[in-house]
């Protein structure tokens, strides 16, 4: 099996998600849990946004960025580069993301830009940073409503310049799982093969993490994800989500995850609820509250005989007790007398 890389990103974007704002104090003690859930790689912040970002970064960069990469996200110019490198600190495992939009569409309305001279500034911006860290990622933004051709130029002109990874932003929701996996592979096919091919999805069509899964089927090498897939908008790919379909489905996927604790999904999706004051969904997928709870009388007896018969996750896996059966309308006499009896009745 192949080994991939899930970088959590709940920092940074989960951090964009409207109404969001993580106190450094905070950030610190998200990454705390985050190191506990076994990530290798977390995306820490913004370091430019704000002197609390930069602190949070730096917090966490000095705790963790010696045993684990700690990245900061930066925009292509000097300035943004400077802060998130003096962010990161003396950190050995520090990586710097530059990101550029490669679309046409964020070339004329954003940037006012020709294509060439966006090449030429992700190229500069590239070396730039090298000058501070062998850790560079060049996150191509919009990447699927971008030209393939020219994005395939660019990105091959970023990993000359010094780029180690490519992330791949599905920036607006856009793409679809087969869209999103031709990119991903025309890339893979395109750059050297020790360059880490990344996605990033956003969930703007509900397809934030199918697209994630079709893009490492496609041969990308890492996931960006956050916990409860909170982010921009309606958010990203679910970290849980992601790792829960990897391991369950791990004889279709094919991919390596085993360094992550699994057990530590349901504190960590906690601790994420709490300090973002983003309520989770009841019928949020592994961490809802409905996700282990059944009423209906005829999958309680099932369970009652055996809890594969509705259930392809062990919730003791991801850090439960177990599951849960609920009395109500639907509800049969075995569940009834499971009830009776854990309540001494018999």
């Amino acid at each position: 099996m192949e080994k991939i890389l899930i970088n959590d990103i709940t920092l940074r974007d989960g951090e964009q998600a409207p109404g969001v704002n993580f106190f450094p104090e905070e950030k610190l003690k998200i990454a705390r849990q985050l190191v506990k859930l076994g990530l290798p790689i977390i995306e820490a912040g913004f370091p430019i946004a704000s002197e609390s970002d930069a602190e949070g970064v730096n917090l966490v960069a000095k705790e963790f960025g010696n045993d684990i990469i700690i990245s900061a996200m930066c925009r292509a110019n000097k300035k943004d580069i400077e802060v998130a490198a003096k962010a990161l600190g003396n950190a050995k495992k520090g990586r710097i993301q530059v990101v550029m939009g490669t679309s046409d569409i964020h070339l004329k309305h954003k940037f006012n830009m020709t294509r060439e001279q966006a090449k030429e500034l992700s190229i500069e911006m590239v070396k730039y940073a090298r000058n501070f860290t062998n850790d560079v990622e060049f996150a191509a933004e919009d990447s699927t409503r971008s030209d393939l051709n020219y994005l395939i130029e660019v990105c091959r002109a970023c990993v000359e310049a010094g780029a180690k990874t490519i992330e791949l932003p599905d920036t607006v929701g856009y793409a679809t799982p087969e869209g999103y996996a031709l990119w991903v592979s025309k890339i893979v096919e395109a750059l050297p093969k020790d360059i880490v091919v990344a996605t990033h999805c956003h969930n703007d069509l509900g397809l934030a993490v199918a697209n994630t899964l079709a893009g490492l089927m496609a041969g990308a090498k890492q996931a960006e994800v956050t916990v409860n897939g909170i982010g921009e908008r309606v958010g990203n790919a679910a970290s849980e989500e992601v790792i829960m379909a990897l391991k369950t489905r791990e004889d279709y996927y094919q991919k390596d995850i085993n360094y992550i604790n699994t057990k530590e999904i349901i504190n960590t999706s906690k601790l994420i609820e709490e300090l973002s004051a983003i309520k989770i969904a009841y019928n949020k997928a592994i961490v809802g509250r409905n996700a282990f709870l059944h009423e209906s009388g005829i999958h309680q007896d099932g369970l009652l005989k055996s809890p594969q018969t509705y259930q392809v996750i062990n919730p003791q896996d991801i850090g439960l007790s177990g599951y849960n059966l609920l009395l109500g309308k639907l509800s049969g006499r075995h569940a009834l007398e499971d009830k009776l009896a854990q309540l001494g009745f018999k």
